[in-house]
């Protein structure tokens, strides 16, 4: 359960106020789960918004800090997609980043919207840009528990992993800015658009249609058709176990979804 910027410690916000100056007012984020606290925060200088967890103890990392010294250790890679990193705090038993605060709005996945547009322009920027030594998740040991080789999956393409449309932000000038790098790793170019997936028929697309789309991506069409399949059958038991052990909406939802997609490769 994410916390309130209330919860951090004197010390804590003493030194992130060392670093923007007084805060006047605290917008927490609407969404996000990879963080204890998020929120974008108003100061004489501007806003930033910054992303905070607890460490499980004084010096023992929880998921969530690990999640977000990875992002602080790729962010400054990501300069052409992400939000700039302004400063790190790590005091008080917690982790704290400060990010440049991006102006715009959720992108809109649904077929026929404009931001399928900017989507598509952002996806193959990543599928050309080099993957900076400083990314070291694989992004195929996501299924080794789930099958005996994934070696499909493995390759040195930098991969987001999470495009999702709230991840994707879209600015007043029509900027598509890609934020939430915590889990991003190495891997084939074509997994990036098998885990796109089920955001797109999250926004109502349908199977055929999804398809359709990720049919103007390279790295999709020449993906070899048995490694799309194994991924499809993975990813859709990988979230089939966790919706059994979690059975939160999301989780249900998400399992549904890569389900319908590992259904609909199985029948075409």
């Amino acid at each position: 359960m994410r916390s309130d910027w209330i919860d951090l410690p004197p010390e804590v916000l003493g030194t992130i106020e060392a670093h923007t100056g007084p805060i006047r007012k605290v917008e927490p984020a609407p969404a996000g789960n990879h963080a204890d606290v998020a929120a974008t925060v108003h100061t004489a200088g501007g806003r930033v918004f910054i992303k905070a967890a607890r460490k499980v103890a004084a010096d023992t990392d929880g998921p969530e800090v690990r999640s977000l010294r990875n992002e602080a250790r790729i962010v400054p890679h990501m300069n052409e997609f992400a939000p700039r990193l302004h400063w790190t705090v790590d005091a008080g038993g917690w982790l704290a980043l400060g990010f440049e605060h991006v102006d715009g709005r959720h992108a809109d996945f649904a077929p026929g919207s404009p931001d399928l547009d900017l989507l598509a322009k952002t996806v193959h920027a990543l599928q050309v840009a080099r993957c900076p030594e400083v990314v070291r998740m694989r992004v195929e040991r996501r299924w080794e528990s789930v099958a005996e080789d994934v070696s499909p999956m493995s390759g040195a393409a930098l991969l987001h992993t999470d495009v999702n449309a709230e991840n994707l932000l879209i600015t007043p000038d029509g900027r598509a800015v890609l934020v939430d790098w915590a889990f991003a790793s190495r891997g084939a170019a074509w997994v990036e658009l098998g885990l796109l997936l089920p955001w797109l028929l999250k926004a109502g697309h349908s199977p055929a249609g999804a398809a359709d789309w990720l049919a103007r991506f390279p790295s999709w069409t020449a993906a070899d058709p048995a490694d799309v399949d194994l991924f499809s059958a993975v990813f859709a038991e990988r979230w089939r176990r966790h919706a059994e052990r979690d059975p939160a909406a999301w989780v249900v939802l998400h399992a549904d979804l890569t389900r319908r997609w590992a259904k609909f490769r199985r029948e075409g």
